[in-house]
């Protein structure tokens, strides 16, 4: 886990090399997101993002829980209702995958304060 958030920045390199050199396909797959998240939304916001939150929890995808707990909180979640999106990935995905979310939300907490 501390190597994960030493590693941001080479993460974040990675990114600005894809989109400086496949542009194109980042920008349709980035439109691709928006038209389903956004786009005829029956849910309201805050539960998108917390769907999106459980959702990389379970992948155990670092980089992109930490995106979707920091856009849930932009879009008005609160910690405690992130808290019970991570935990309800526990009965279905397993509690390992929920105990690394948790560490993820806990450590951007902690950066905020």
């Amino acid at each position: 886990m501390k190597d994960y958030f030493d590693n941001l920045d080479v993460i974040e390199r990675n990114l600005k090399y894809f989109t400086d050199n496949h542009g194109e396909i980042f920008d349709a797959y980035e439109n691709y997101g928006k038209l389903v998240h956004e786009n005829g939304a029956i849910l309201d916001e805050k539960t998108r993002w917390l769907i999106k939150v459980a959702l990389s929890t379970s992948c155990q995808y670092e980089y992109a829980l930490r995106t979707h707990i920091q856009k849930a909180l932009h879009s008005g979640c609160t910690e405690e209702e992130i808290e019970h999106a991570i935990l309800l990935v526990s009965p279905t995905c397993g509690f390992p995958k929920m105990m690394e979310g948790l560490l993820i939300l806990r450590h951007l907490i902690e950066e905020k304060v």
